[in-house]
């Protein structure tokens, strides 16, 4: 009998060593981690998110591998996010207005001039450094992601198929997309347009064909996706400041090892300054390919800028209502 627990023993002892060392090989195999997301070849977001990849494979020795989706090649940001909620999708870039329907607090990043261009480097430095960035961490791990990079993407613009964006005016009657933000939705019925949101990946064809005849989008992505082959009229209204928020499935994240998360975060750093460092290029590429297209850009006098802060004022002050107070007032105080 002794001898048949000590046999016993022994066994269990084995199987335990055999798993420990199981534990261990599979700790030193090859990572693959899968990031989904919908922007064109060559644009600010999609080349940040090459760098990213870069990086990380090089930091890493290839122990992490990175399998880059993109446009839309596994469906819009919101299904992309809503995978790497679930844990089927490793990581999610989305946009920040898109963001809304994952958590109202997201949408403090989008309302219409809440953010300036020339107070940006004070923003950056308060999501990189600051209390803005990890408020918003919090806020992503309560639906279960984690913030990997605030990619810049840029400020919005008007551009419509239809007629001239001379005046804010003009915008009035247009059929307009937006993504799904309640945000965007209602600063569209403020300026007397006609929302319908639509995803990404259909908008080219709903331009087309006439379902919508404006959007709203940053020269630079407009340009690449090529929207400048049915676009006629624009203005610079920089009526919202976007990002695209690189996200990561927070188990899978915290699953990883020590080592690894640091060479995620560290790859995250530099790709972001990089990638902010070649937006401003890429954004007048993009006004010059709108030149060589005939497409006629309108540059709005302050008089009628005011007056689309003006006309938008309402959709701050009513959704402001539904922010975390001190997530706005932390964002207020990057327009310093």
């Amino acid at each position: 009998m002794k001898k048949s627990l000590v046999f016993a023993a022994l066994n269990v002892l084995a199987l335990v060593g055999l798993l420990v060392g199981f534990g261990t090989a599979e700790a030193g195999k090859p990572v693959t981690l899968r990031i989904g997301h919908p922007m064109a070849p060559g644009n600010n977001v999609t080349l940040g998110i090459e760098k990213f990849k870069e990086l990380v494979e090089a930091k890493s020795d290839k122990q992490i591998k990175i399998q880059v989706f993109g446009s839309a090649q596994l469906g819009s940001d919101r299904v992309t996010t809503e995978a790497a909620q679930a844990g089927t999708l490793d990581m999610s870039s989305c946009s920040s207005p898109n963001m809304a329907s994952f958590s109202k607090a997201y949408m403090a990043l989008d309302l219409p001039y809440i953010t300036s261009p020339k107070h940006q480097e004070n923003l950056y430095k308060a999501l990189d450094e600051g209390e803005l960035g990890k408020e918003l961490e919090k806020v992503s791990n309560e639906i279960g992601l984690t913030t990997i990079m605030f990619s810049q993407y840029g400020y919005r613009n008007f551009v419509s198929t239809k007629k001239p964006l001379k005046t804010v005016a003009d915008l009035s009657g247009l059929k307009v997309r937006t993504t799904d933000s309640p945000v965007e939705v209602e600063v569209a019925k403020a300026l007397g347009m006609n929302p319908a949101p639509v995803a990404w990946g259909e908008v080219y064809t709903a331009l087309q064909q006439g379902t919508v005849d404006a959007e709203g989008n940053t020269f630079s992505l407009l340009n690449d996706a090529k929207h400048t082959e049915v676009l006629k009229y624009a203005m610079d209204s920089n009526h919202n400041y976007s990002m695209h928020i690189l996200l990561m499935n927070k188990k899978k994240f915290d699953s990883l090892t020590p080592e690894h998360q640091a060479i995620i975060r560290e790859a995250a750093r530099e790709a972001l300054v990089w990638q902010r460092g070649i937006t401003d290029e890429l954004e007048q590429k993009a006004w010059d390919a709108f030149k060589e297209k005939g497409i006629e850009v309108t540059i709005l006098s302050d008089e009628e800028r005011a007056k689309l802060v003006e006309l938008t004022a309402p959709v701050r002050d009513e959704f402001a209502k539904q922010i975390p107070a001190n997530l706005l007032q932390l964002l207020k105080d990057t327009q310093k």
